[in-house]
């Protein structure tokens, strides 16, 4: 993701191996619903939909419920895309990429493709808000409360040492590939920390569960919406404060990350074609806790269409408000 210029990514950790797997859903079907609809000149035609998967859970949850909804209610022909989280906007200008359901930023990329080439467009807002930042988990929060002043760090940096560390205090992030602020906030904050990198979303959730259960010092880089803070209520650091500018120069960075408004982007010729698709993800807004009870599904073993199914047949007034 990328905060007023500078490039940032909210921890996109790659879901690995039959996990992720697990959470992609395949193209769907639904042609004859579409040619019958296209037969019948009752409404337009939907298509072939193509949505760009990236490997976060909680986009999978959007993802699969505005997938589900294109394919049952509108016959549409859904095709998802499993692309690197940056690397999906350049399907908008060679139209291999219809949607990008959940977007954290990107200023730059918005320039690029939004502002200067004209091939995309901001669907608006998906209803969520976003934050990330560095958390501890509930004992640690409760066992020591000062901890949750970052003034305070250096004063617990032994205790987060491990043997990873380099004899300093542990900073747990997700994949080295991810670019993130945290580096340049511990050394622009002055705090004997070492950032640790855990390779993936899954490893960072494993390892807060794992501190939870066993009463570990742990500190990391994580973020909301997110299905696992129902289960691990972990407890965010105070983080100088955001204020707009303060993270303009990456290499200068020393505040917290600001909050998001997550927003769908979607390629400009898709927009303007009358596809019932594009009206469909204009419209398609929810909030965090319908992402995260969808995403919990999925975490739990529910394919990503049955986790949409359970939660479109539970919101038939939501769906259709998005579909008149």
């Amino acid at each position: 993701m990328t905060r007023n210029g500078s490039v940032f990514k909210r921890l996109v950790p790659a879901l690995a191996g039959a996990a992720a797997a697990a959470m992609l859903l395949t193209a769907c079907g639904g042609s004859s619903v579409n040619q019958a609809a296209a037969a019948d000149g009752s409404k337009a035609a939907c298509g072939t939909v193509n949505v760009a998967m990236n490997a976060w859970v909680g986009y999978t949850a959007n993802a699969a419920v505005y997938s589900y909804v294109a394919k049952e209610k509108l016959g549409c022909n859904v095709v998802q895309k499993d692309l690197n989280e940056q690397i999906a906007w350049q399907g908008f200008s060679s139209g291999e990429v219809d949607i990008i359901i959940e977007n954290w930023g990107h200023e730059d990329l918005v320039k690029q493709y939004i502002t200067d080439q004209a091939v995309a467009v901001d669907a608006g807002p998906t209803g969520n808000k976003g934050r990330i930042g560095w958390y501890v988990p509930p004992w640690l929060a409760k066992a020591h409360p000062d901890i949750l002043d970052s003034k305070n760090l250096n004063k617990y940096a032994s205790l987060l040492k491990t043997s990873e560390s380099g004899g300093k205090g542990q900073l747990l992030d997700g994949d080295p590939a991810f670019v993130t602020n945290d580096e340049a906030l511990v050394k622009n904050l002055g705090l004997d920390f070492k950032v640790v990198y855990s390779g993936s979303e899954a490893a960072l959730i494993q390892s807060f569960r794992a501190a939870e259960k066993n009463k570990t010092p742990l500190l990391g880089y994580f973020y909301e919406p997110q299905w696992f803070l129902a289960e691990v209520p972990l407890v965010k650091v105070n983080l100088p404060k955001w204020t707009p500018g303060c993270d303009a120069d990456p290499e200068k960075v020393a505040c917290d990350y600001p909050d998001y408004t997550l927003n769908k982007i979607i390629s400009k010729k898709f927009s303007d074609s009358g596809s019932p698709a594009a009206k469909l993800v204009k419209a398609f807004t929810w909030t965090n806790a319908d992402q995260d009870s969808v995403a919990t599904d999925i975490q739990n073993g529910m394919t990503p269409e049955a986790a949409a199914k359970k939660w479109v047949d539970a919101h038939p007034q939501q769906v259709e408000a998005w579909l008149k």
